[in-house]
């Protein structure tokens, strides 16, 4: 999840500690003249603390060599999630990062051990491209708007592909792997999925800003009307354009931020990605930019490049919506909290809360045509 935001700085002479550890990790015995750049941070994200250097050093023929690389460590004072864990989100990415149109950025090392550097962290390469921006909308302003309508829909449609082929993964080890992290056994992909919502709703529901009731009601529906279907594949979890890297022709190179990444049925992803959109789009008063796929359109063309969707999309909306109205909520006391005014912080639950109630109603709706 990646908003523009002032985030917690890295504590104490973490630079000092890396230039240290690092060498006899990263380089080959035989080398000299270690060092790393100065830290710079990325214009977005809230739910790790994220930095950017380069490691360059001489090799045994005195050649310099270089790498770039990205930082990754566990949030401990800007939790969003209930329990973050930078180590499993490493592993994710290092296993599904191996299947075909599946790219992940290549993990360099990981460490458990929070005595390093305060907390977990991880290291990758990373990617350069470009990402399509939250804040401001990628709806509105930066590099997208610049493309020609041809352009967006050829970006449109590399970022559906990528999202089938993590659908398309079918190992049963890396299913596993995503499955027992989940903190929870038995009954359906779906069934666990909706355990742990509850578990977490339970866990922020005294610290809700915004949509308390708006938020019970949908949770009842959702537990109440759940589809009945035993379909499990990976499930991203952060599943949309913002958190994909594109190369200059517009293929992707990176799929990021899989916090979050669990099983479940494709339409759990599906359904996040459409109502993102539209929580970046039409929420916000803006229009679909030429190229740029409705929600209509961007399911048959899922469906066409060989995803396969199982059920009610108004459902998985729906429960999209939920999902980030919780994030949403926790991030503007986050926000509140580091400095950013309490009407500004808002805006983000209220716009959630909204497209929540607004898919609740439409759901109630279908199924009352349907029953």
């Amino acid at each position: 999840m990646a908003y523009t935001a002032t985030r917690g700085e890295l504590e104490g002479d973490v630079r000092d500690v890396l230039a240290r550890w690092l060498p006899p990790r990263l380089v080959p015995e035989t080398h000299s003249d270690f060092e790393i750049s100065e830290f710079s941070a990325p214009d977005a994200g809230y739910s790790g603390k994220t930095v950017f250097f380069t490691a360059s050093w001489s090799d045994i023929h005195g050649v310099r060599r270089r790498a770039d690389l990205v930082l990754r460590m566990q949030a401990s004072n800007h939790q969003l999630f209930v329990e973050p864990d930078a180590v499993r989100q490493a592993e994710v990415m290092h296993r599904l990062g191996r299947h075909p149109g599946v790219g992940t950025p290549d993990i360099v090392l990981i460490e458990p051990d929070p005595s390093v550097l305060g907390a977990p962290f991880y290291l990758m390469r990373r990617v350069h491209g470009r990402t399509p921006s939250d804040v401001p909308s990628w709806h509105k302003r930066g590099w997208t708007v610049e493309l020609t309508e041809s352009e967006r829909e050829t970006l449109c449609d590399n970022a559906i592909r990528a999202l089938v082929a993590v659908h398309r993964i079918a190992d049963e080890s890396d299913l596993a792997y995503l499955r027992n992290g989940s903190g929870t056994t038995g009954g359906t992909a779906l069934h666990r999925y909706l355990d742990r919502l509850r578990e977490w709703y339970a866990w922020c529901r005294s610290d809700l800003v915004v949509g308390s009731d708006v938020l019970a009601d949908a949770l009842a529906e959702l537990l109440d009307h759940a589809p009945e279907t035993d379909a499990e594949v990976p499930v991203w979890g952060d599943a949309r354009v913002g958190n994909m890297s594109f190369a200059d022709d517009l293929s992707v190179a990176a799929l990021f931020d899989w916090e979050t990444a669990t099983t479940g049925p494709p339409d759990i992803d599906l359904g996040w990605w459409l109502m993102f959109e539209r929580y970046l789009c039409e929420a916000l008063g803006f229009t679909r930019l030429p190229g740029v796929p409705d929600d209509d359109e961007t399911v048959r063309r899922y469906v066409e490049f060989g995803g396969r969707p199982t059920g009610d999309i108004t459902y998985y909306t729906m429960l999209a919506a939920f999902v980030l109205a919780l994030i949403t909520n926790r991030l503007a006391l986050l926000l509140a909290r580091d400095g950013l005014d309490e009407a500004t912080a808002r805006t983000y639950p209220t716009t959630a809360v909204e497209l929540t109630r607004q898919y609740l109603a439409d759901h109630i709706a279908r199924r009352s045509t349907t029953s």
